[in-house]
């Protein structure tokens, strides 16, 4: 996903690269964690839903024990709830308000192109909200 992520900031003319990742636990894999790592990627993916108070059977140490200290000291927190704040908002948009709960097209090319288009009418909606919004003074 980063690797996609960084393929469409090129192909839009963006040039600044991201520090942070962050996604949620269905993301966790160790060695694509450990790659970003190596990468210089700041990382903040929990190994799992981080409910239970212990580490999971057989998952003692190593990553799964350094990324669930990471996630629970106050910055590590702090940063992963901005993104609970920040991107589920959108999907919930989505699914609840717009009614879109899955792709209509099937195949790879189809559904990217539908995202797109869901993507662009949100953002020409948040314009034509923002655009007219009062002016306060």
């Amino acid at each position: 996903m980063v690797t996609a992520a960084l393929r469409e900031l090129e192909h839009a003319g963006v040039t600044e690269r991201p520090r942070t990742v962050l996604a949620d636990a269905g993301y966790w894999h160790t060695n694509q964690i450990e790659q970003l790592l190596a990468d210089g990627f700041q990382v903040l993916v929990p190994p799992d839903s981080m409910v239970r108070e212990g580490a999971r059977p057989g998952c003692e140490g190593g990553m799964y024990s350094f990324m669930r200290r990471v996630l629970s000291t106050d910055l590590g927190r702090e940063l992963y709830i901005k993104r609970r704040h920040s991107i589920e908002p959108v999907f919930g948009q989505f699914k609840h308000n717009r009614g879109i709960g899955r792709f209509r097209r099937r195949g790879r090319a189809p559904a990217r192109s539908e995202w797109r288009l869901i993507a662009a009418t949100n953002n020409l909606m948040k314009l034509h909200n923002h655009w007219i919004a009062p002016a306060t003074a």
